[in-house]
C-alpha cells in the first residue's frame, strides 16, 4: 500500500507519476499544464478536487492557474496574497499543511467563495518547489468526506509538486520569451518609424531653413556683384549686410540640426562635462548637485545617456515641483550607471510608463526605450510626496 491516496501497489504509483510527468509537459502554456496535472491527481487518487496556485511574477501573490471542473472556470481570477489563507501560509513558509476536518477553526484558513471551501472537509496543501528555481506555487487537494491523509500522502504530493513546478516554470519561461520577442519586434518597428520620422523632420528643417537661407544668401551676393560690376556701390552695402545676417542665421540653424543628431557639447566636454552643463543650465531656480566620474563609453551609449538625462531633467522641471536635483554618473565591471534624483512630489510607480501628454504624465516611456536600445535597464524608485530616483544601467562592450 502506498497510503491513503488509494494506490494498490508501487506499479500504480509509478503509473501515476508517469502520468504527472506527461501532464506537466503537455500544452504550450502554464495554464494547460496545471489543469492537466489537476485532472490526473483527482482521477488517480481518492480526492475530489485539486487546485494549482502559481506564484505571480511579482512574487507577492498567488493566482489560481489550474483546477478541476467546475472550478476551472475561475482560473486566472482568484488571487491570494502571500501569507494569507492556507495556500498563502504554505507559500510563505514553504511547508505542507494537512487539515483533516473543521477548517474554519484553523487560523490560517481564509474562505474563498468562488472555490466553495465549505463543501469540502479535508485538505492537503503542499509547496511546489523545484531546484534551481525555488518556489513556483502551491498544490492543494480536497475531499468532501473526512480523509486521513498520512505522511506518505504528503511526500507523494510534494513529489508531484516538484514535477509540476519544473513544467510550469518552463512554460512560463517560454511564454515570457515569446512576449519579449514580440516586444522586441514591436520595438524594432517603432525604432524604424522613429528614425524615418526624424529623417523627414531633419529634411524639412534643412529644406525650409538652411536651403532657403542659402538661396537667399546667393541672391544677395549676386545682387552685390551686379552692383559692383555696374560701378554702383550704393546698394552693395545693404546686400552684403543682408548676406552676413543670413550667414549667421543659417549657421545657427545648421548647428541646431547637428545638435539634434549629436550634441556638440559631447565632443567639446565629454559625457561628464555635458551632464554638468545640463545641470548648470537647469531652469526654475532648482539647486543641482553632480557627482560625475569621467567614464569612457562608446558614442551610441554616450548620446543615449545624455538624451536620457536631458529628458529626465525636463520631466523634473515640468512635473516634480522639486527644489533639488542630483545627477550621478559612475561605472563598475558590469557597466555604466546614470542616476537622476529629485526631492519633488513623486508619483505612483504605476504611472512610470505613461507618456507625457497635454494633461501631464511623466514621460518615462521614451527614457525606457532609449535604455533598452543600448541594452540597458531603467529602474524608477518613487512614491507620492517622496521624490523620484531614475536609474539607468547599461553594459559596456568588452574592451
Amino acid at each position: 500500500m502506498i497510503g491513503s491516496l488509494g494506490f494498490a501497489d508501487p506499479e500504480r504509483e509509478n503509473a501515476v507519476l508517469l502520468a504527472i510527468i506527461e501532464a506537466s509537459a503537455s500544452g504550450p502554456d502554464p495554464e494547460s499544464r496545471a489543469e492537466a496535472v489537476a485532472r490526473v491527481i483527482t482521477d488517480a487518487t481518492a480526492t475530489d478536487v485539486c487546485f494549482v496556485h502559481v506564484l505571480d511574477d511579482s512574487e507577492q501573490s498567488l493566482t489560481l492557474l489550474g483546477a478541476t471542473p467546475p472550478f476551472d472556470a475561475h482560473v486566472g481570477s482568484v488571487h491570494l496574497p502571500l501569507g494569507r489563507g492556507v495556500s498563502g501560509w504554505v507559500a510563505s513558509h514553504q511547508e505542507p499543511v494537512v487539515i483533516l476536518e473543521d477548517k474554519e477553526a484553523d487560523p490560517r484558513y481564509l474562505p474563498i467563495p468562488a472555490l466553495r471551501g465549505q463543501d469540502f472537509t479535508s485538505m492537503v496543501s503542499v509547496p511546489m518547489i523545484s531546484s534551481p528555481w525555488g518556489l513556483t506555487g502551491v498544490l492543494n487537494v480536497h475531499t468532501r468526506e473526512r480523509h486521513d491523509f498520512g505522511d506518505r500522502d504528503v511526500r507523494l504530493l510534494l513529489a508531484i509538486g516538484r514535477l509540476l513546478a519544473g513544467g510550469v516554470h518552463q512554460a512560463r519561461m517560454h511564454r515570457q520569451l515569446a512576449a519579449r520577442e514580440r516586444a522586441r519586434e514591436r520595438f524594432a518597428e517603432q525604432i524604424v518609424a522613429a528614425q524615418e520620422a526624424e529623417r523627414r523632420r531633419l529634411a524639412r528643417e534643412i529644406h525650409d531653413g538652411i536651403s532657403q537661407g542659402l538661396v537667399s544668401l546667393s541672391y544677395h551676393l549676386d545682387a552685390a556683384i551686379t552692383h559692383l560690376d555696374r560701378g554702383d556701390p550704393g546698394p552693395t552695402r545693404d546686400d552684403i549686410d543682408a548676406a552676413v545676417a543670413l550667414v549667421d542665421t543659417t549657421y545657427g540653424e545648421a548647428r541646431a540640426v547637428i545638435g539634434a543628431l549629436r550634441p556638440p557639447v559631447l565632443d567639446d566636454l565629454g559625457l561628464a562635462g555635458a551632464l554638468a552643463a545640463l545641470a548648470h543650465d537647469t531652469p526654475g531656480g532648482i539647486a543641482t548637485f553632480v557627482a560625475l566620474d569621467d567614464v569612457e563609453v562608446p558614442d551610441h551609449i554616450e548620446i543615449a545617456l545624455y538624451r536620457i538625462a536631458q529628458e529626465t531633467l525636463q520631466n523634473v522641471v515640468k512635473h516634480a515641483a522639486a527644489d533639488r536635483i542630483s545627477i550621478r554618473l559612475g561605472s563598475d565591471p558590469a557597466g555604466v550607471r546614470l542616476e537622476v534624483t529629485d526631492d519633488g512630489v513623486g508619483f505612483s510607480p504605476d504611472e512610470a510608463s505613461e507618456p507625457v501628454g497635454d494633461d501631464g504624465g511623466f514621460g518615462l516611456a521614451s527614457v525606457r526605450e532609449r535604455a533598452e536600445l543600448i541594452g540597458g535597464t531603467l529602474r524608477v524608485a518613487t512614491r507620492p510626496g517622496e521624490g523620484t530616483t531614475v536609474t539607468v544601467t547599461a553594459p559596456l562592450p568588452a574592451g
